[in-house]
């Protein structure tokens, strides 16, 4: 028994923008306007077209709108981590601007691989989209020649002052934020301080590379005492690290975190060890989670502006589309060192 559902063209072929047109009554043209400039049509005339459209099964063909219009109103969006909650906020503030304006996005993981991002943007090429929305200043020389070769808009997120921008970039400077916090715990009186990082991209290796350099200035004999993992971030981590750093500079009495999520397994695991916080060691970290505000002890952080990272990149992006100049191409939104009890 075959079944031919609702529409009665199963098996017949791809349902076209003329079979909408036919049985709403209309040119193509009038019903091609309607889902993609749907506020130059009538509300009547809108529904008659959305209600052919449920019925007939119409697919819009974006393929050839995007060649026919020049535009595919998608922007390619690719970061590191799906899972990570930093990102989270970063692509709501993207979402928020482009959904709006019936912007959709492809997003891509790159799991902080270069050559995964390599193989993403060479796949997402092929989707024509209207620009690349992609995350750090890092990239290999040869996808950095393929996006600028492709004359496609270009927006790199996250951090500035590393390396020149393809087109624009908006983020913090990485260098400046780790330097913030050694500068802080050199005012708080620490003498011993100490760093763990994981992951170790580009980002991460900035935050250690301020850090460190402000540390040395102000304690030029005292060794680098820094525990390095190339693992992601996680709270587990972070507790094995601390632990690591310890059984090598026991009399460390600070240690800054390079990601909030290491700090709280330094936080567990002080606890577990009964050693009192920040008394006999202070500990920070950076990102400014929400959990941050409410561990106990809560803990001092580096904020970043993640929210409002995506929403300029996004609204940089857009603004270019539409022909509009871009004031400055590179914007530093800055961060802020949040005090806490942990140090």
């Amino acid at each position: 028994m075959k079944s031919a559902g609702k529409s009665g063209h199963r098996g017949k072929g791809r349902i076209t923008l003329d079979d909408v047109a036919r049985r709403v009554g209309v040119s193509a043209i009038t019903v091609s306007r309607a889902l993609n400039n749907p506020d130059k049509v009538s509300e009547a005339l809108k529904e008659r077209i959305q209600q052919a459209v449920l019925e007939t099964g119409y697919v819009p063909n974006r393929a050839a709108r995007s060649l026919a219009s020049n535009a595919s109103k998608t922007l390619a969006v690719i970061i590191p981590s799906v899972s990570n909650a930093v990102f989270s906020n970063v692509i709501k503030g993207i979402y928020d601007v482009c959904t709006p304006l019936n912007y959709e996005m492809i997003i891509g993981n790159t799991y902080y691989s270069l050559k995964q991002e390599s193989n993403l943007i060479e796949k997402f090429l092929t989707h024509m989209p209207d620009g690349f929305i992609t995350t750090g200043l890092d990239m290999s020389d040869d996808t950095r020649q393929r996006l600028e070769q492709s004359g496609i808009p270009v927006v790199q997120m996250m951090e500035t002052g590393t390396r020149e921008p393809i087109d624009m970039c908006v983020g913090i400077s990485h260098l400046a934020a780790g330097r913030e916090m050694a500068e802080y715990f050199i005012r708080k009186g620490y003498q011993r301080i100490g760093v763990i990082a994981s992951q170790l991209d580009q980002r991460t290796r900035n935050r250690v590379q301020g850090f460190l350099s402000c540390v040395r200035e102000h304690a030029p004999t005292q060794p680098d005492r820094v525990i390095a993992d190339p693992r992601p971030s996680s709270v587990h981590l972070g507790g094995a690290l601390f632990s690591e750093l310890l059984a090598q500079f026991p009399d460390t009495d600070a240690i800054f975190c390079c990601n909030d999520d290491l700090a709280y397994g330094a936080i567990y695991e002080c606890q577990r060890r009964h050693l009192r916080i920040p008394q006999q060691i202070a500990i920070a970290g950076f990102n400014d989670l929400e959990q941050s505000a409410c561990i106990n002890p809560s803990l001092t952080s580096i904020a970043i502006p993640l929210y409002s990272i995506g929403k300029t990149a996004a609204e940089m992006m857009l603004n270019r589309l539409k022909g509009q100049p871009t004031p400055t191409p590179v914007m530093d939104l800055g961060f802020r060192l949040i005090e806490r009890e942990s140090a």
